[in-house]
């Protein structure tokens, strides 16, 4: 019988290679309002940030665990983040905790149609992009 091909369906959790975890944990509560989860994996303690059904799993430099990406590093990262917040909400939240906009707002290309975005980076320079969907259903 000839094997086929997984159907991949969603994305469950990326993971992001960062200097300082207490650093980063501050900015995504603060700025994106993520929470912190705790836990252990293979006797080891690890942090996430959780938001929705996802998470973000945090490797500290230097103390990464395998599997990992060739050449993963702090910065290295683009990430694209939904919100039902409207992005003029948005851009005034980002401006009262003193992130610069580095984009935006703009048009953009999302996976299920049209984005209004903007664009700034986290502590270790990785770019994020908050967007809203405006655009058309769910392409096929």
């Amino acid at each position: 019988m000839p094997a086929t091909e997984p159907e991949i369906t969603e994305i469950d959790h990326l993971a992001l290679v960062v200097t300082d975890i207490e650093r980063t944990v501050e900015f995504y509560e603060r700025v994106l309002g993520m929470r912190r989860i705790d836990f252990e994996f293979r006797g080891r303690s690890r942090t996430a940030l959780a938001f929705g059904a996802r998470k973000l799993n945090l490797h500290e430099t230097g103390s990464e665990e395998l599997p990992q990406p060739s050449g993963a590093g702090p910065g290295a990262t683009d990430l694209c983040l939904l919100t039902e917040t409207p992005i003029d909400r948005v851009l005034s939240h980002l401006e009262a905790e003193g992130v610069a906009v580095e984009h935006g707002p703009d048009d953009a290309d999302g996976a299920r149609g049209d984005l209004w975005s903007v664009w700034f980076r986290d502590p270790d320079g990785n770019l994020i992009e908050v967007a809203n969907e405006v655009g058309e259903p769910e392409r096929s």
